[in-house]
C-alpha cells in the first residue's frame, strides 16, 4: 500500500491554563499534524507536540524535519511499519515528536486496512480506563487549592502535582491537596527534575504520612546513579519520565534497579513502534508502566489510549492534556466521559478513530 502523499500542518492552540512546571512553561499547543494518504485513498493521522525542555525539539523543527521524512516515505509501503521507522530513525536520532507523528499516522493506515480499530489490531481489548489531571506549579497554596477543588468538580479521581520548587516549598502545596481531597483521591507528584538527591530525601519523607502514589522524575535526568539510591532509601516507588526515552534507556534503568514505573510518552519514545518496546522491557522486569502526554490534542491521545487499551501492564494514564484545549480541532477519537472527568472512552471505528478538521490546522506543505 504505497504512499502517495504527505501533508503536513502547523497546529497551534491555547490552553485555559497556563502549565508551568519546574523545567519550564507553556501556554497552548504549538504541534505539527500529518496525513498520509495512500494510493487505495485509506489515511493516516499523526500528531507532534514538541516539548523543548525535554525532546529538544519545536513546532519549527518538526515542520522542517517533517518534510525531510516525508520525502523518504513517499512511495514506499505504509504497512511496512518496521520498514518504515527504521528508516526514519536511521535518519535522525533527534526529533522524536516528528518521528511520532508519522508512527501514529502508518499505525492509524494499518488498523484501518485491517478494519480493526488500533488497540484491537495492537492485540488488546477494550477495559474501563481513567485518566489523572494536572495542577502545574502554583504561586500560592491557595491557588494549588482552588485548581484541586475544580478537578473535584470536574469527577476526575486522580490528581498529578507538579512540584520541585526549592527547599521543602513543596511540602505544604501538596498536604493542602490531600486535606482537601481526603483519602480517596489518588495523588502523584511529578517534580520534573526539579530536586537534588538531598531535597528529594527530604521532601518524600516529609510526605511520608499523606499517602501518595508516586514521585515521577524526582532527579536530574541523567542521575541514574542517584534514583537507584533514592528508590532504595525512601519507601515511595518512584516513577522514571524523562529518564526513559526509548527501550535502550528502558533496559538501563531497569538493570540498574533505579524505577518502580515507566512512563511512556509516544512523543518522546518517538511513536508506538519504540512504545511497546518499552512496555515489553518493564513487563518482562515486573515493572508496570504508566503513558503520559504533552500537549497533544485529542487526536495524540486517542492514540495513546488505544495504546494502553492494548497492554495491561500499563496502569497510570496522564492524557489530561485536551481537557484545558480552548478550541477541540478534531473530529471522533477519545473522549472524556462528561460525567466522570477521568473516565476515558475510545471508538470503536477502524484506526485510532480521529482525525483533524482541516479548516482548524494551519500553514500546510504537501509532499
Amino acid at each position: 500500500m504505497k504512499i502517495s502523499r504527505i501533508d503536513i500542518y502547523r497546529l497551534n492552540v491555547p490552553f485555559y491554563h497556563p502549565l508551568k512546571v519546574a523545567l519550564g512553561e507553556i501556554s497552548g499547543a504549538e504541534n505539527i499534524a500529518i496525513k498520509i494518504t495512500t494510493e487505495s485513498g485509506l489515511e493516516g493521522w499523526g500528531e507532534a507536540s514538541p516539548c523543548c525542555y525535554i525532546t529538544g525539539d519545536t513546532q519549527a523543527t518538526n515542520y522542517q524535519t517533517a518534510q525531510q521524512l516525508a520525502g523518504l516515505a513517499k512511495g514506499k509501503d505504509a504497512l511496512a511499519i518496521e520498514a518504515r521507522m527504521t528508516d526514519i530513525n536511521r535518519f535522525t536520532v533527534g526529533e522524536p515528536s516528528i518521528r511520532s507523528a508519522f508512527d501514529m499516522a502508518f499505525y492509524d493506515i494499518a488498523a484501518k486496512a485491517a478494519g480493526m480499530p488500533l488497540y484491537q489490531f495492537l492485540g488488546g481489548e477494550k477495559r474501563p480506563i481513567r485518566t489523572d489531571l494536572t495542577i502545574g506549579i502554583q504561586e500560592t497554596v491557595a491557588q494549588t487549592v482552588a485548581r484541586a477543588q475544580s478537578i473535584l468538580e470536574a469527577g476526575f479521581d486522580a490528581i498529578k502535582l507538579k512540584v520541585g520548587r526549592p527547599g521543602l516549598e513543596d511540602v505544604p502545596h501538596v498536604a493542602a491537596v490531600r486535606e482537601l481531597v481526603g483519602s480517596d483521591i489518588a495523588i502523584k507528584m511529578d517534580s520534573n527534575q526539579g530536586w537534588d538527591y538531598p531535597t528529594a530525601v527530604a521532601n518524600i519523607h516529609a510526605m511520608k504520612s499523606l499517602n501518595l502514589q508516586y514521585a515521577e522524575q524526582p532527579l536530574a535526568v541523567w542521575d541514574i546513579d542517584n534514583l537507584a539510591r533514592l528508590r532504595n532509601t525512601v519507601e515511595l516507588p518512584i516513577c522514571a519520565d524523562e529518564s526513559v526515552f526509548d527501550h535502550h534507556d528502558a533496559l538501563r534503568l531497569i538493570k540498574a534497579d533505579a524505577a518502580d514505573y515507566l512512563n511512556i510518552k509516544l512523543g518522546k519514545a518517538g511513536g508506538i513502534h519504540t512504545g511497546l518496546k518499552i512496555n515489553a522491557i518493564a513487563e518482562a522486569a515486573g515493572c508496570k508502566c504508566m503513558i503520559g502526554c504533552f500537549g497533544e490534542s485529542r487526536l495524540g491521545l486517542s492514540a495513546a489510549a488505544h495504546v494502553a487499551l492494548a497492554r495491561p501492564n500499563i496502569v497510570f494514564l496522564d492524557l489530561d492534556s485536551a481537557y484545558d484545549f480552548k478550541s477541540d480541532p478534531v473530529i471522533g477519537g477519545m473522549t472524556y466521559d462528561a460525567e466522570q472527568g477521568g473516565v476515558i472512552h475510545v471508538t470503536d471505528e477502524p484506526g485510532h478513530g480521529a482525525r483533524f478538521d482541516e479548516a482548524a490546522l494551519g500553514d500546510r506543505i504537501t509532499i
